[in-house]
């Protein structure tokens, strides 16, 4: 039961991920298929997963957390539900449910990645900044590999105004994703606050390597 929780949990992870790039018509389209297909099997909970990963990716967070409750009430334990449902609550400014929704997530499936980044963005969100540290220290322990837990730690030490720890962190998230644009363009920002010249200008030049155009970078350029 567990391996096809989690099995599920991903595919619909992915499946999320790639329809990023699919128009507002085409995801509004496929919405009304999932509906269609739900009003003659309203019990498939399959079919309000579907749908709820539509209501989502339109930003239709009220409709995505009613699919969500409809199987939670059915199935408590479903993986996907949970973690969908607390990104949804958070949505809705809902932080203690999210919270809870990942903490039941996190005692199905002791260590999972996304449940703990999840957890640690929304104590961040929620200002709950001691938390979010050391929750995002014990998934950079754990997982060395994964860039986005080092990125989200910097976010945070960003905010906190560590810069010299972000810019740390952010440089260990490149050396893992050297093309990420994002992480690249937020260490170049902090390198500028540190006074990081040098630094900032290889940053900046990286991008433009990488494809940014030039004027997209001029504030930073200007910044120099």
């Amino acid at each position: 039961m567990l391996f096809r929780l989690t099995t599920l949990f991903i595919t619909l992870l992915l499946s999320c991920q790639n329809v990023c790039s699919q128009t507002r018509q085409e995801m509004l389209d496929s919405l009304a298929a999932a509906t269609d297909s739900l009003a003659y099997h309203p019990d498939s909970i399959d079919l309000r997963l579907k749908k709820a990963g539509w209501n989502v990716q339109l930003e239709q967070w009220d409709y995505a957390k009613q699919e969500y409750d409809y199987v939670l009430g059915r199935e408590p334990d479903n993986v996907a539900a949970l973690y969908f449902r607390a990104f949804v609550n958070t949505k809705l400014g809902r932080y203690d449910f999210a919270r809870l929704d990942y903490q039941n997530v996190l005692a199905i499936v002791p260590g999972n990645f996304e449940a703990q980044l999840g957890l640690a963005l929304l104590n961040q969100k929620d200002k709950h900044y001691t938390q979010a540290l050391d929750g995002l220290n014990a998934l950079c322990n754990a997982f060395p590999d994964r860039a986005e837990a080092f990125a989200a730690r910097a976010g945070v030490e960003t905010e906190r105004n560590m810069l010299e720890l972000a810019e740390y962190d952010f440089g260990v998230a490149l050396d893992l994703d050297p093309a990420n644009i994002d992480y690249r363009v937020s260490r170049a920002d902090i390198r500028i606050r540190l006074g990081q010249r040098e630094a900032a200008r290889d940053d900046l030049d990286e991008l433009v390597r990488q494809g940014v155009s030039r004027p997209a970078l001029e504030d930073f350029y200007r910044r120099l």
